[in-house]
Parts: C-alpha cells; structure tokens; sequence
C-alpha cells in the first residue's frame, strides 16, 4: 500500500520553494527598492529555516536499515553531479571566465546537499541526547561564527548554524503542527506576527541582518567581538523561529490546487538556479522597477515552480536528481 501523504507539510513546503524562488529573482533587484529590500530580508529570515525544520520532522527513521546508504546516494552523488553542470553554465554563460571544478566550495544553492547530507548523520549521535541536544545544537551554531576558518567551504559554516532548526524539526510532533499551530486564534497571531516581521524589516531592522541570515561568515567579518556576535545570532534564531511558526500557523491542512506539487521541490530546488541565472543576463530584467513589474516577476517565480515540478521535467532529470530511472508508465 503506498504510503499517504500529508497534505499540510506538502502544501508548506511548496510555498516555501515558491518563496525561493521568488527571493533568488529578487538578489540583484533588491537594493533598487525599499519595500523590495525589505521583502527580500523577510523572506532570508524563515524560508530556508523552515525548510530546515520540515527536513528535521522527517528524519526520525535514522535507525532503518541503510538509512546511513541511502543519504550519502540521495545527498552526495547529486551534489557531485549538479556542481559540475554548474561549474560548466557559469563559464558557457560568462559568469566565469575559466573552466573549473570546485568540489569545496558549493554553487549557489548547492550548499543545502551538503549540509542535509552532514544534518541527517548528525542527527544519529545528537537524538541521544533528546530535548537536551537542543540547546547544545544552539550553542554549536552559535560557536561556529567564533572562527574565521568556518566559512562556506563544504558549507560548514551554514552546517553548523542552521542544525538547531533541523534537530527542532526531529524534536516536534506532528500533533503540534496539526492541532497547535492551525487553531484561530494561533493563525491570527501568526498573521500579526509576520506583518509586525515584515516592518521591523523595513523600519527597525538593520541593513546587514541580509548578510546575518545567510549565516556564512564569521563574526569577525561583521566587525563584531565574539560576545557580541553570540548575542546578535541568538537574536536572529529567535526572529527566526518565531516567523517561521507565524508562517506555518497560515499554511491549509487540506489538499489544495498546489499540494501535489509540494513531494517534487527538490526539482524546483536544484534546477530554478539556471533559469534565474540566465534571466539576470537579459537587458530587461534589469529594468524592473515598480509594483506591476514585481507582481509579474512573481507570477513567473509561480509559473517556474509549476514547470519544474512537471512530470515531463521530472522525467527527464531523475536520474540525477534521485538516483532512480524514470518508469514510463506512473502516473
């Protein structure tokens, strides 16, 4: 009997990589617009945190047989193989003047391989520790800012400082998503909070927590002491999860027009990239600069998403996104 999926997590998850999407059009745009800025940072503050977290939910079945298999072959084979398409469509596109392969340093999104594939080991030793493994998750992502070596090679850095939104995940219940977090009145508040998010992004918050949220560099890259960047990334893990259980609390439980498409955002994931990065070489995207333009650039984020988790795309590009040939005949 296949197994029945959950209409909520796949619904959050697709308007998640929507938001992805939609961020990764605005990078180059960003700083052109206040409002757009400030969305921009209000989207890096929770949309890869909470796909961290959803990651965490569903990696409570480490101790099945082959799990440990089966992560180096769903994470590490991929990666290998995108980061060389990549390290070819930036010199074919120009964005690199040499040919090179760089295992170390992760393309673009390509750091998520690496850091799900270190996340889903890290979780066989951390779930000894139960709830107590938390606070010392927090305390490691903390730590890792101490030192300048922590960067983004092999994506250490975001490792390290994003595992306390995974290992939450594996901590949380299902029942507190289900019955917690879509009652009214939390839904209102969820509401309240990510409106009061969004202001204090754009009237209160400083210009560098952009930088802050991507948590890949050191403390001493911002000109901060170690004390003082332990209490800044605190702060930003509290702003973080209090907007991610905000934007949660809105997300349907029943099965709607985007659910089916929320099991395939890996694919939107992987392969958005090169459409995003080819659409900033054209001339007009350049010149995007009101409301109407931005509502259109969304819709195309929209449109994108739909695309590549089509059959047809899925079909063609699984073999190297999960390691599986495709069957002709599924539906």
């Amino acid at each position: 009997m296949p197994k029945v999926r959950n209409s909520y997590f796949d619904n959050a998850k697709f308007f998640l990589i929507l938001l992805v999407v939609f961020g990764h059009s605005l990078t180059n745009l960003k700083s052109d617009s206040p409002v757009i800025n400030s969305l921009y940072t209000f989207i890096f503050i929770f949309h890869m945190p909470a796909f961290i977290l959803i990651s965490g939910f569903f990696s409570k079945r480490f101790n099945k047989q082959g799990y440990v298999k089966n992560v180096l072959k769903n994470t590490l084979i991929p990666y290998l193989i995108f980061q060389t398409i990549y390290s070819i469509f930036y010199y074919a596109t120009g964005y690199d003047k040499r040919l090179t392969l760089d295992l170390i340093d992760p393309h673009w999104t390509l750091w998520f391989l690496i850091s799900i594939l270190c996340w889903k080991l890290m979780i066989i030793p951390f779930a000894k520790l139960g709830k107590w493994g938390f606070p010392i998750a927090v305390m490691l992502g903390i730590c890792a800012g101490y030192f300048d070596m922590i960067g983004t090679d092999y994506s250490a850095s975001r490792t390290l400082a994003f595992f306390p939104f995974f290992y939450l995940g594996y901590l949380l219940k299902k029942e507190y998503f289900m019955n917690v977090l879509t009652r009214v009145p939390v839904k209102i508040a969820g509401l309240a909070v990510l409106a009061g998010v969004y202001l204090a992004c754009r009237y209160l918050f400083p210009n560098d927590l952009q930088d802050w949220v991507l948590h890949d560099s050191s403390y001493h890259a911002f000109g901060l002491s170690r004390t003082e960047g332990s209490f800044v990334r605190l702060g930003v893990y509290c702003v973080t999860l209090l907007t991610i259980f905000a934007f949660m609390s809105l997300i349907p439980k029943r099965k709607c027009i985007v659910t089916g498409l929320g099991k395939n955002t890996l694919y939107i994931y992987l392969l958005h990239g090169f459409f995003i990065k080819t659409l900033v070489l054209f001339p007009i995207y350049d010149q995007i600069q009101n409301l109407y333009q931005y509502t259109f650039l969304f819709a195309g984020s929209l449109a994108l998403c739909y695309l590549l988790a089509s059959r047809p795309v899925r079909l063609c590009t699984k073999p190297i996104i999960e390691m599986k040939m495709p069957h002709l005949q599924q539906q």
